[in-house]
């Protein structure tokens, strides 16, 4: 089939190889426009941009999905389907000019987290469960007719980048077999039921990644483990000298001692950090301190002055 594909985060590359290497005919890619980074803030092509770029595929970076020159340009290929992977709201002005649709992916079983991170809110929700959905998108965003779904498991340890790189494979999978049943003309669907109790997934802000210290201890870990490594949770220190700092927290562990006042901290100042939650403690075990490279605990530790003498922002010592 000739396929139209969107997408722009690394999320999407595996899918668009996959699709390559089942024999289907990728006429373009329409990705996000470059982006400045890094120190020279020099313009970054996406990581779908530079795998379409690598197999000769032309690349569309339209700022606007309405404008009607590009519009145009996608109606001349005439494409049997428009895939789309972890790309932005499409308008119906461009998800309706395929003769067989346009295909989502969507890294949860829906109904339930639909919208923006729904592998982060799925682990930040302590689910052992979710799953990969591939569906006809229609005017509502991620409500379209199921086409198939696959479940996984989430580990018990497991951070939302380990979940996104095993759903990347997945995913890519699921919509071979997606085009599979379209081709053959064998696809049925399944209306989502939007009717039951939904958890949303909306989009990670900065206050969604702050750490409350209140919260029970699995709670909190779960939240670490959502949100790493990417914003990744955060909290802040500060010393009687009136230094404050804010660190990014990618690895934890609960530990299950009798709890104190939430906040406290509790170190050898050479291996480990205990900081206490509502219910229990928990261990920090690898973090970036404002201004520093990611590390282990012990590493910070052993780099810093008076260890015991630091409190978390807004705690009283006790």
């Amino acid at each position: 089939m000739k396929i139209i594909f969107a997408g722009t985060p690394e999320f999407a590359v595996p899918s668009l190889e996959e699709i390559i290497k089942a024999g289907h005919e990728v006429a373009a890619v329409i990705t996000a426009p470059d982006k400045p980074s890094g120190r020279g803030l020099k313009l970054q092509p996406s990581p779908v941009k530079t795998a379409a770029l690598h197999y000769g595929i032309q690349v569309f970076q339209p700022h606007n999905l309405k404008d009607e020159n590009f519009l145009r340009q996608m109606e001349g290929i005439n494409p049997d389907v428009i895939i789309v992977v972890a790309f932005r709201k499409m308008p119906q002005s461009l998800w309706s000019i395929p003769a067989k649709g346009t295909i989502n992916l969507h890294a949860s079983l829906l109904p339930q987290y639909r919208g923006a991170a729904p592998i982060h809110w799925a682990i930040i929700n302590g689910e052992t469960e979710t799953g990969l959905t591939t569906f006809f998108i229609n005017e509502i965003i991620d409500t379209g007719a199921i086409i198939l779904q696959k479940k996984m498991g989430i580990g018990a340890e497991e951070t939302a980048g380990e979940l996104h790189d095993r759903m990347k494979a997945e995913g890519a999978a699921l919509i071979v077999e997606t085009l599979r049943l379209i081709a053959s003309g064998t696809v049925e669907t399944t209306a989502q039921d939007l009717t039951g109790e939904l958890k949303p997934a909306p989009k990670i802000f900065k206050h969604h990644c702050r750490i409350d210290w209140n919260r029970p201890v699995q709670k909190v870990y779960n939240l670490i483990r959502g949100l790493s490594p990417y914003p990744a949770a955060f909290f802040e220190l500060t010393n009687s000298e009136g230094q404050c700092i804010q660190c990014k927290v990618f690895r934890s562990k609960p530990v299950y001692l009798p709890a104190e006042t939430p906040g406290k901290l509790n170190t050898d100042g050479k291996s480990f950090l205990h900081i206490c939650c509502m219910d229990a403690w928990l261990s920090i075990e690898e973090m970036k301190p404002e201004g520093k490279n990611r590390m282990t605990i012990a590493s910070w530790l052993n780099g810093i002055r008076h260890a015991a003498e630091w409190e978390t922002a807004g705690n009283e010592k006790t």
